[in-house]
């Protein structure tokens, strides 16, 4: 444990916590670090997403506004106490994440983490279009190697064309080699995130949360065909169905049908 940096033994417990279904507790206890400052850290990784959701929001459908204003906004109308440093901070950080003119021009991806009925961890990759905040597919299963990803990616593009670029944190899954070398002969850039700023991937964070509290949390599944089943659906739902706040009220589909 001496000889291991903090930040390796960290990475180590995540990877076998996401790979091994090994509990959050046990994995902290065998490397060592403490399972108190990784809560810590997640609650704030949270809440920043939460931050830079408000301010996408905001900076979209009031494109007047500056900064002063967002934060009186949140501050004085909404009631939020985060401290003005902060969110000046992570405002700085959203800047270049600019809504793209068209689509395909940039996909940001990412896992999310639930459990099965009976205990099991099982995976979701999600993946979206930043243009119309379109949902373009939701691969679940126990395990999502390299190979997982590149093929679901690819079955994307089989029907919506090829990105430009793929946003995506730095995570054992998206550093993979392979993942790289399918990047490059496809020649798609991979934009990875600065370490602990998922602010940086806001659209993806935010539709994350939108599928654990409208679709995950709903139910109790017995297998991960049946969260699989359920997503597809959910899904289309999504796109087709529910007005989107951060695209003025209107569906992604509709925001799609406005480029025709």
């Amino acid at each position: 444990k001496k000889v291991v940096k903090p930040s390796r033994r960290r990475e180590m417990a995540q990877k076998a916590v996401s790979q091994k279904q090994v509990s959050i507790r046990l994995a902290c206890w065998m490397f060592d670090i403490s399972g108190t400052c990784d809560r810590y850290r997640a609650k704030l990784s949270s809440e920043n997403a939460e931050i830079a959701d408000w301010l996408i929001r905001l900076t979209h459908n009031q494109r007047n506004w500056g900064f002063g204003l967002c934060f009186l906004h949140l501050r004085n109308v909404k009631g939020f106490g985060w401290n003005h440093k902060r969110v000046y901070r992570i405002y700085r950080e959203l800047e270049p994440l600019a809504v793209p003119e068209t689509i395909n021009d940039s996909w940001p991806m990412d896992f999310m983490h639930d459990q099965l009925n009976d205990g099991r961890n099982y995976q979701q990759l999600n993946v979206i279009d930043d243009f119309n905040r379109e949902g373009l597919g939701i691969e679940v299963n126990f395990s999502l190697p390299a190979e997982r990803v590149i093929r679901s990616l690819e079955q994307i593009i089989e029907w919506r064309g090829k990105p430009r670029s793929i946003r995506c944190d730095n995570g054992l899954e998206y550093t993979s080699g392979k993942l790289s070398v399918w990047a490059e002969k496809r020649e798609i850039t991979l934009a990875f995130i600065q370490p602990g700023n998922p602010q940086q991937n806001a659209y993806i964070e935010r539709y994350n949360r939108t599928v654990r509290y409208d679709s995950l949390a709903q139910y109790l599944f017995d297998s991960t065909e049946e969260v699989q089943d359920y997503a597809t659906r959910w899904l289309w739902h999504y796109n087709h169905e529910r007005p989107n706040m951060g695209l003025g009220g209107i569906t992604p589909q509709q925001k799609l049908a406005m480029m025709a």
